[in-house]
């Protein structure tokens, strides 16, 4: 098989005080406090919501054989 390219998303700092669609972002990437992280395929849809909230997040791509 292929490698298939993931992405560690990490939230690096609390979203309180943020517009609602910032946080709507945040949440709906997995992220539900500082310092959690999620593991993600890497996907426009996924690039494109970390490009919008990308301000408040660590991003680290991961290579993954299956």
């Amino acid at each position: 098989m292929g490698k298939s390219m993931k992405l560690r998303i990490t939230l690096k700092r609390g979203f309180a005080g943020q517009r609602k669609k910032t946080r709507e972002t945040v949440l709906s990437l997995g992220l539900k406090k500082p310092h959690h992280f999620t593991i993600k395929e890497d996907t426009p849809a996924v690039r494109g919501m970390i490009k919008k909230v990308g301000f408040m997040l660590l991003v680290e791509e991961i290579d993954e054989t299956e």
